[in-house]
């Protein structure tokens, strides 16, 4: 093995886990960066950017976006008995889209979101719906027969990997292998092309990695042992040249997150907050990435992809007094993030979605719901063709035409069709779609028509 592809291995293999490190306390906590540059693709002359909000555990979709018709709700009432929302009060946050829902139907959005329903309203929010992870197309007649199912498809580990990477088992993320293409147009911004609050897979690239930011900005060598002598000498230690290609790999790695993060901070001391966000986990995330993307100019960036998250979706109890309060941290921070976008003459060229593990059965279990398949998510900014949703508006029955067993809807839309919409608007060039998407080409279309054609 050559010395390139031993660097090139190390820095693809590693990092996963320097992302995850340069959230902890140690002082050898480093944010892993990208040393090599792709030249597959430039960045183009203008800025864009994709926001990925993760909500981890997997967001309950019929308690998302609920009916609103009485026939309807009555028998998604009469399903969800003990977790069901009450129809009094869903008409103030019902969506009109100008593609009506079929059947006469109506829905509402969770009283938690009523902060998204005036971004949907003034067409700045799509809806996607029926999104899953999938290996291809299939029927409900051949997922019956075996034929078409993803691997551990209720795994939670399993399909957050497949959402976030494409398969189970991918060491790169579809967020990473857009970064490989623009990377180079990035120049020495490079660095910060895929930022991440927390988890490198989706911004695992062959060659990007995932660079990561608290609340605060970057994450720094910590003090050691209160002393900046000390600090000084670890730092000295960290970055010291050697000739062996690890130990100067590292070595390299390490040189290059120091010098990010005296770049970083400088950038960031320059370009506050243009708006207020909310104190909480979602908010300050989304917070430190408007005022990265204010720091555009300055990190020499033109396309950058970000991942944060936020986690209790799991809810296989307690659903009603929890699920309302997490999605209105959702709606709050993602609004205050659109707004942040207006301020700073970007809302067109930030991109901001939703994504989850998988949806969750439609019949309740007890007070709460169990893992399942296709779900529903937002899709947010100027270059949204908003108001409007795109898949399938599946049917409220349990053994209906979309029900796999146990209140698990079959998806409509793939992940890789929802990912592939993205890639196309982020300037990803057809012939370069597959390298992203490895299994776009199963489908009919790669493009959903949720987003306008970038200007």
């Amino acid at each position: 093995m050559t010395h390139l592809s031993t660097r090139r291995a190390f820095l693809r293999r590693n990092g996963a886990l320097a992302a995850a490190l340069g959230g902890a306390a140690a002082p050898w906590a480093l944010n892993l960066a990208a040393l090599s540059a792709a030249s597959a693709q430039t960045a183009g002359d203008d800025y864009r950017a994709l926001v990925c909000i993760f909500l981890a555990g997997a967001n309950d979709n019929h308690n998302t976006v609920v009916p609103l018709d009485a026939a309807t709700h009555a028998e998604y009432l009469r399903i969800r008995s003990s977790i069901a929302l009450p129809l009094a009060g869903l008409d103030a946050t019902e969506v009109l889209p100008t593609n009506p829902w079929p059947d006469g139907r109506r829905m509402a959005l969770n009283p938690g979101l009523a902060p998204l329903k005036p971004l949907f309203d003034n067409g700045r929010v799509a809806l996607a719906m029926n999104v899953g992870p999938m290996v291809g197309p299939v029927t409900l007649a051949q997922y019956n027969a075996g034929v078409g199912r993803p691997r551990s498809l209720f795994s939670h580990n399993d399909q957050q990997s497949t959402w976030r990477a494409g398969s189970v088992d991918s060491p790169t993320g579809w967020g990473g292998r857009m970064a490989d293409l623009v990377l180079s147009g990035n120049g020495a911004g490079g660095i910060f092309t895929a930022v991440t609050t927390g988890g490198g897979l989706f911004l695992t690239g062959n060659s990007a990695a995932a660079y990561q930011v608290g609340a605060a900005g970057s994450t720094q060598v910590a003090r050691v042992f209160g002393s900046d002598a000390a600090t000084a000498d670890l730092k000295a230690l960290m970055q010291q040249a050697s000739p062996h290609v690890l130990q100067e790999t590292h070595a390299a790695v390490a040189r290059s997150s120091i010098a990010a993060d005296l770049s970083l901070r400088g950038a960031l001391a320059a370009n506050p907050a243009p708006v207020v966000f909310p104190a909480t986990s979602l908010g300050q995330q989304l917070q430190v990435v408007a005022r990265m993307i204010a720091s555009r100019s300055t990190l020499g960036v033109k396309r950058q992809v970000f991942y944060v998250s936020l986690g209790g979706w799991d809810m296989h109890d307690n659903l009603i007094a929890n699920h309302t309060g997490l999605l209105a941290q959702v709606a709050d921070a993602m609004k205050a993030f659109y707004d942040a976008t207006v301020a700073m003459g970007v809302a067109a060229k930030v991109t901001t979605f939703t994504a989850s593990d998988f949806g969750r059965t439609l019949a309740n279990n007890g007070d709460g719901s169990d893992h399942g398949w296709g779900s529903y998510h937002f899709v947010m900014g100027d270059a949204v063709e908003g108001r409007r949703w795109v898949g399938q508006l599946p049917a409220m029955a349990m053994n209906g035409p979309h029900d796999v067993g146990g209140g698990r809807l079959l998806p409509n839309i793939s992940v890789d069709q929802y990912a592939a919409t993205l890639a196309t608007w982020f300037g990803v060039a057809p012939g370069n779609l597959s390298t992203v998407i490895p299994r776009i080409g199963q489908y009919a279309s790669a493009n959903l028509g949720f987003m306008k054609a970038p200007v």
